[in-house]
């Protein structure tokens, strides 16, 4: 009977052993979770929804959502899409939707449908799901693998690591056999700052931002959300992704630039303030909010530009229309420091991608030693991509155990 030995309880684990139990019902397969519990992070995945993946459904538009990987991704992505993966949890009894943002949601909003869903099969395929499982040694041997769990030996015929981005002890073991180990580091922060700009605003969005690192060409766009230490929301924790080397290498002490209505050049910025003057010369810009900048940010941006509210557009100065402008297109925020929500922290680095066959997704080092999820060196923006290369490489690893 072949043996295989699944490093991880989480979601590139548990759709890795289902998918090769329903190929090979033959095989006796062990999923192996050092905590107590599993599937944390699809739990906690989309605020408790779990955003299952995202509605880009054309493999060369899906990985520009990746800042490392994204070549390696391309092939196995016209294998199992994210259409493939709406088809599979659909068959299995968790419908789905899509939302306006095109993240995609169990229809139930809750996470537990995941869950269950993959408890029940685990169950209904007699996969073993062992958890307080300490993987203490990895040996390779002339036709398998020694594992030692919790101080006891076990022999399987092939392995799959699915341990996450927060795998130091494997990585650790995985040196040991020769394997290189792009230093983890933290993707898809927030960025902290004491800007007076952003005081009492928290949980405010700026929906038509576009975000820049100064000195630097990593610039994204998308909402921003003020935060009560700073700023967050899809443009950053994209900024954050494309950036998490540069930024790490920084210890997180940098100037951002930001334009907080990317729709409107600094020309045509210009242009409404003059026909603001014309058309409306006696109200005042306190009570004239524009470019759908939220209002209370507006009068923010205005107390910065020493504008006082009792300032009318018949009397908005030359000086303080570049001030204003100046404020509104190109905002320099210093940048002290990051935050993580550990709970769903996604990590830059892991296993070497040109030690990986990605055809397999398969060690180039080792026969039957396969890699899925964040062991490797692969993450993705926010959105479900980071599930989605999940999906993707544990479903070709089914097909090729």
């Amino acid at each position: 009977m072949t043996k295989i030995a699944i490093i991880g309880g989480g979601a590139g684990g548990f759709f890795t052993a289902i998918n090769t139990a329903e190929k090979h019902p033959e095989y006796q397969i062990t999923i192996f979770e050092k905590g107590k519990n599993v599937l944390g992070k699809v739990k906690v995945s989309g605020g408790g929804r779990c955003n299952v993946t995202h509605a880009c459904f054309e493999p060369r538009e899906l990985v520009k959502f990746y800042p490392r990987a994204n070549k390696e991704l391309l092939g196995p992505f016209h294998s199992f899409m994210t259409g493939d993966t709406m088809e599979w949890f659909e068959k299995r009894g968790v419908p789905l939707k899509i939302e306006d943002d095109n993240r995609v949601f169990p229809v139930s909003d809750n996470s537990q449908s995941i869950i269950d869903c993959f408890m029940i099969l685990v169950q209904k395929l007699n996969i073993q799901v062992k958890t307080n499982s300490t993987i203490t040694d990895i040996t390779p041997l002339d036709n398998g693998w020694k594992l030692s769990v919790n101080g006891i030996v076990e022999k399987f015929d092939k392995i799959v690591l699915a341990t996450g981005g927060n795998s130091h002890s494997i990585w650790k073991e995985l040196e040991g056999l020769g394997y290189k180990i792009t230093d983890p580091i933290p993707s898809l922060f927030t960025f902290n700052t004491k800007d007076t700009r952003f005081r009492n605003l928290s949980g405010l969005v700026v929906k038509d931002a576009s975000v820049k690192i100064s000195g630097t060409k990593f610039q994204e766009k998308g909402p921003v959300l003020i935060t009560h230490w700073g700023l967050s929301g899809p443009g950053i924790l994209k900024l954050s992704s494309v950036s998490a080397r540069h930024l790490h290498e920084k210890n997180y002490q940098f100037q951002i630039q930001v334009d907080w209505a990317f729709s409107y050049d600094k020309e045509v910025v210009e242009e409404v303030f003059e026909e603001q003057r014309e058309k409306n010369p006696k109200k005042s810009l306190h009570n004239t909010p524009l470019f759908e900048i939220p209002k209370r940010f507006w009068h923010s941006l205005l107390e910065f530009c020493q504008i006082p509210e009792t300032k009318i557009w018949a009397e908005f100065g030359k000086k303080e229309k570049n001030r204003l402008s100046e404020s509104i297109k190109n905002s320099t925020i210093s940048i002290h420091g990051k935050s993580t929500n550990k709970e769903e922290f996604v990590t830059c680095g892991g296993i070497d991608l040109k030690q990986v066959d990605f055809t397999k997704f398969e060690s180039k080092l080792h026969p039957n030693l396969f890699f899925v999820g964040e062991v490797l060196d692969i993450d993705a923006l926010t959105g479900g991509f980071n599930f989605q290369a999940a999906w993707t490489g544990s479903w070709i690893v089914s097909q090729n155990i």
